[in-house]
């Protein structure tokens, strides 16, 4: 699972964040010493949460962000990808399972609470291309606290759109030998690189559906 920076949507639309993180895995492209610009990234996605959509919190009184009028608080865990990049079809499809760990403050009788989340599909770090929105259950039982429940979050991404031109990937990957012209320019600084860099990274992105208010209240306690 990548962690990403900064959310910048607001209430009812996607909740959309900033650049991811880079490490050494697929869906990234990383610097690998002595050989210059190694490629390990696929057409699978990356996938994550957007800062402030992990959790949610229901409150009793409508309007309310007082400790004490806290209903449920639920948070999603467990981000588990899943996606074969082979295959010769035009889509790939990204699958991600997640667990919603809940709890209440008040145990008396059964419960069942269902809680909106989306799934998105972002490229270039700002595009989005598409989004769905889905509802998890989850169900307490009489005198219990605590609540699990399991959902599955699926986008289907052009596997074109995600594959570097065979051009690009020469220019990144190509081996650099010390006292070349170019040996020490890093060529995904070069503007051409970087864009298509750019346009072939797709992200997935799964969160709670939040309100206004709910976001507001993640950002700012």
């Amino acid at each position: 699972m990548i962690t990403r920076p900064r959310l910048l949507a607001a209430a009812g639309i996607a909740l959309i964040a900033a650049a991811l993180g880079g490490c050494k895995s697929k869906g990234a492209i990383v610097v690998d010493e002595g050989v210059g610009i190694t490629a390990v990234r696929g057409a699978c996605p990356a996938v994550g949460i957007p800062d402030y959509t992990g959790d949610v919190t229901l409150f009793r009184v409508p309007g309310s962000a007082e400790a004490n009028a806290i209903d449920v608080t639920a948070a999603i865990t467990n981000l588990r990808p899943n996606c074969a990049e082979g295959g010769t079809t035009e889509k790939v499809y990204s699958q991600t399972g997640f667990d919603v760990l809940a709890r209440r403050t008040d145990t008396r009788g059964a419960r069942t609470v269902q809680l909106p989340y989306f799934v998105t599909v972002l490229r270039g770090g700002s595009a989005v291309i598409s989004k769905r929105v889905g509802t998890v259950t989850l169900n307490f039982a009489d005198g219990q606290e605590r609540a699990q429940a399991h959902a599955e979050a699926g986008a289907y991404i052009d596997r074109a759109e995600a594959t570097l031109p065979d051009d690009i990937r020469r220019r990144i990957t190509r081996k650099r030998k010390a006292g070349e012209a170019d040996a020490a320019i890093d060529p995904l600084t070069i503007p051409e690189v970087r864009a298509a860099v750019t346009r072939a990274t797709f992200e997935v992105l799964v969160g709670f559906q939040l309100s206004e208010q709910q976001l507001a209240y993640n950002v700012t306690r």
